[in-house]
């Protein structure tokens, strides 16, 4: 039996079929698009569009001059959505980013009355350039924003834009001055992505753009409310069981305290991934499968996204990093060694019942 799904799960209807069609042909106009100014990073470029489908946070991770920041304003003039960057520095405030309120009077009246005053969080792509070389307190003022959409001020809840996405930058954390992201905050991002440097031939195309009088369009490809329709398109390509059965058995084994967890593992590192991580890796198959124009998604999707999605939320303990052992390394070693399937890989009883 391959991957795909059995006729127990409903498959995609005419018009999402058209939908997915259109995805996976936007999908290759963005990166034909951002292909004019960005040479290289397609890796990059493929995990931000899945996390963006998927309606997902990404954090990306490398030294600076590595076009992190075009990177992302150049995706968000592709896609024709309101952009705001908020550069972090240590005097930041969380006002700087979510908003304040004033007191303003009314010149008729005379009458006062506070006023709020939007943050430039309040946009569809929020590009947090530098997140870590800002305290604790100010990273999160993010928070409720990643995982609520909201923010509240003064006991006032105000919406975000839809679609809203943050896409942080940060410096490796062995540069002075940075402040590691507190766990919980990391988990809020479904991927952590490390942007490289480019090799030789690109290096030279690089110097060789950059430093010529060179004007580059990029064409907008998909609007806001299509964006939307699309996102709600990805959560409706099924998954198979066994495939759900992959995710959770590869999630579990990077927990201490479970009998899945192996050996090595525990010796390894200090804390594992979550229930999010789980979500995440289905999440981000299904938009992988969507990107590439097929109907339902695989091991081998979960597979494609592990690296991304269970990065930042595996955490390596003193040992495993004084013998320079990575979580891509323990990530990796787990998808070598468990198994596609196992006896008993269906669907659980209250899994039915609750959906029956």
């Amino acid at each position: 039996m391959n991957d795909q799904v059995s006729g127990t799960q409903a498959d995609l209807a005419g018009d999402d079929l058209e939908m997915l069609k259109k995805l996976s042909s936007a999908y290759q106009s963005v990166r034909a698009e951002l292909g004019k100014v960005i040479v290289g990073q397609n890796e990059v470029i493929e995990q931000i569009m899945i996390a963006i489908f998927a309606r997902g946070h990404c954090l990306l991770e490398g030294v600076p001059g590595l076009a992190k920041t075009l990177m992302v304003s150049t995706l968000a003039r592709t896609l024709n959505l309101d952009f705001s960057r908020i550069q972090f520095t240590p005097d930041l405030m969380p006002s700087d980013i979510v908003g304040t309120e004033v007191i303003q009077e009314d010149k008729s009246s005379g009458a006062r009355e506070f006023k709020f005053l939007k943050g430039p969080v309040f946009s569809n792509i929020v590009l947090a350039d530098e997140i870590n070389r800002t305290p604790p307190k100010t990273q999160a003022a993010l928070l409720e924003a990643m995982q609520e959409k909201q923010v509240t001020i003064g006991g006032d809840r105000h919406t975000l834009p839809a679609p809203f996405f943050v896409l942080a930058t940060q410096n490796p954390i062995e540069q002075e001055g940075t402040y590691t992201l507190p766990e919980a905050q990391q988990d809020r991002f479904m991927f952590k992505v490390f942007v490289k440097y480019p090799n030789y031939d690109e290096e030279y195309l690089i110097a060789a753009t950059t430093t010529a009088d060179l004007d580059t369009n990029v064409a907008q490809v998909l609007s806001g409310e299509e964006i939307v329709q699309l996102q709600q398109l990805v959560r409706k390509v099924p998954v198979a069981p066994h495939v759900i059965h992959f995710a959770l058995r590869l999630v579990r084994a990077t927990r201490i305290l479970e009998d899945e967890c192996p050996d090595l593992v525990k010796e390894a590192i200090s804390w594992g991934a979550g229930p999010r991580g789980v979500q995440n890796l289905l999440l981000g198959a299904k938009a992988r499968a969507v990107l590439e124009g097929r109907t339902f998604a695989s091991t081998d999707d979960v597979r494609a996204v592990a690296l991304p999605v269970l990065r930042h939320r595996v955490i390596t303990n003193f040992s495993a990093e004084s013998s320079g052992v990575t979580s891509d390394d323990i990530i990796t070693r787990l998808l070598n060694d468990l198994p596609e399937r196992n006896d008993g890989d269906a669907v659980a009883p209250a899994v039915e019942n609750a959906f029956g």
